[in-house]
């Protein structure tokens, strides 16, 4: 399997060494990208990327792909997939697939006419352990009918840093906070409720990383942890004062076609950082957390417990242990055509419902996403909507 990248940042360079490792057959012939952060890392483990191209054009050109793996800043994804598309490539892009409602609908009528099975996306939670026992137990008859979902992401000080200070800090590359970073979660609990989100309301804003909260102010010099994970393209090293445009906490409730609910909450500046779910259905309830690698399964009638299992992580991993599954999953279906467990219809839905957060936010208002679908559905169609 011949395969070109382009964007070569920090997380297709760790996809590169992660797929490479999968696979004997797994060949990275070139790449694109004019400051490619994640060479180094991959050089430093051993892993061939091939020759450095100049255009995306050129790539497909030159190098006969199979695959094409989009990896560049989220603003530019659209293009790169329809180029690749174009070519006739299959497609792996990393999420968020694209950053605008606009964009989303332009996609969905370009998988429309090529088909959504070209193109696998990067939602790589789907693939972790303990969401795939969570969904297990929901099989099982374990929870019943959802009811309601509270769940959230933290990430601790030095990771919401390196979003002030690198190029995703502006909505305009990468999106809003809440899609670039969040839209693995909503997609977990969108798979849970089994169906589409309908209405949608937020509140957030920027209130830890601002100039009065910079450690100086306080007498605390020693600023190291803020600048712990390095950034690339368009780095700075403002954290407090960042010249960004993202938020750093926000909620937001969400009540689905089913009836259910759902409230979830991200912060930027959580010391013990959590990423936990409570499901609560009528027969039962789960409760987890990716960050602290448990899940827990209570049984409703009885109180017993039917599941309470710790998960050891995988040395040397990111994301608990699913980007090796996702890895090994992915090259079994563009191998054999088994299915996978999340499409780029899930992460434009996903997406969907980040951006409309964003909306609520900014317009202090509940929205209605029924328009919205039935925009997104007639684009896939190919036809106005409604």
């Amino acid at each position: 399997m011949r395969v070109g990248i382009i964007g070569l940042g920090y997380r297709l360079g760790w996809l590169a060494r992660i797929f490479t490792a999968a696979s004997p057959d797994f060949q990275i012939v070139g790449y694109v990208d004019p400051a490619p952060a994640g060479l180094p890392y991959a050089q430093q483990h051993g892993v061939d990327v091939g020759t450095a191209y100049g255009s995306l054009d050129e790539l497909i050109g030159r190098a006969r792909l199979d695959l094409l793996m989009v990896g560049s800043p989220n603003h530019l994804h659209l293009d790169h997939i329809t180029t690749g598309l174009a070519a006739g490539l299959r497609i792996f892009a990393e999420k968020p697939v694209v950053v605008s409602v606009e964009e989303t609908m332009a996609l969905a009528r370009l998988l429309g006419r090529a088909g959504a099975d070209r193109v696998m996306v990067g939602l790589v939670l789907r693939y972790a352990p303990l969401y795939r026992d969570l969904r297990a137990a929901q099989t099982r008859g374990e929870l019943g009918d959802i009811a309601s979902i509270e769940a959230s992401e933290h990430i601790p000080p030095f990771h919401g840093a390196f979003f002030m200070r690198d190029w995703r800090r502006y909505e305009r590359y990468a999106g809003s906070f809440m899609l670039e970073k969040c839209c693995h979660d909503l997609d977990l609990y969108n798979g849970v409720m089994g169906c589409r989100p309908r209405y949608v309301s937020s509140f957030g804003g920027r209130r830890s990383f601002t100039p009065d909260n910079a450690p100086e102010q306080r007498g605390i010099n020693d600023t190291t942890v803020y600048h712990k994970k390095p950034s690339g393209w368009m780095g700075d090293s403002r954290v407090f004062d960042s010249d960004g445009d993202i938020i750093d906490f926000q909620t937001a409730m969400v009540e689905y076609e089913s009836g259910a609910a759902l409230s979830f909450h991200t912060n930027l500046n959580v010391p013990d950082d959590f990423r936990r779910f409570a499901v609560l259905g009528a027969e039962g309830m789960a409760e987890g957390d990716f960050v602290r690698n448990f899940i827990r399964v209570t049984d409703a009638h009885s109180g017993r417990r039917l599941l309470d299992k710790t998960y050891g992580g995988i040395e040397g991993s990111a994301h608990y242990g699913a980007d090796e599954a996702m890895a090994e999953g992915v090259l079994q279906h563009l191998n054999t055509g088994a299915a996978l467990p999340v499409s780029v219809l899930d992460a434009l839905e996903a997406g969907l419902l980040a951006l409309t957060m964003d909306q609520a936010r900014r317009e202090r208002r509940i929205i209605d996403m029924a328009p919205i679908f039935a925009a997104f559905d007639a684009a896939l169609e190919g036809r106005h909507a409604q």
